[in-house]
């Protein structure tokens, strides 16, 4: 079922009230989900879910996914973690992966943003660049 446009405000509206100091809040995401419930606006339903895209999506801007193609050691880990966390903010969690596909360099994930510095990712854009 699409959202109308009223719930897509309602839900970005929820959103912002989630928020304390420029962060996302638990407490308060708890307190306006139990709200909506309570009071049963139209469509509630999905405004809630609604709502939950806006959180996962929200969320996801706060975690770092790593991929390469070796294991990373500690010092590694630490200044890339740190090198992140100066660009995107200090709350955001990373994880490291390896990928053996990569061949070698790096690929991170925030988000929707993508910096794909692997060697598979150039030998991907080399292949599309001689196709066209």
């Amino acid at each position: 079922m699409k959202l109308t446009k009223e719930s897509r405000k309602l839900s970005k509206d929820l959103l912002r009230a989630s928020f304390t100091n420029g962060l996302l809040d638990a407490d308060k995401v708890k307190r306006v989900t139990d709200l909506v419930i309570e009071s049963k606006p139209r469509n509630y339903i999905g405004v809630l879910k609604g709502f939950a895209r806006l959180i996962r999506l929200e969320a996801a801007k706060r975690h770092a996914v790593i991929e390469s193609a070796t294991a990373l050691d500690d010092g590694q880990k630490t200044q890339i973690s740190a090198t992140i966390r100066a660009k995107y903010g200090a709350d955001v969690t990373t994880d490291f992966k390896t990928n053996a596909a990569l061949l070698g360099g790096l690929r991170i994930q925030v988000g929707s943003h993508v910096l794909d510095a692997s060697v598979r990712g150039r030998l991907d854009q080399l292949e599309i660049d001689l196709a066209a």
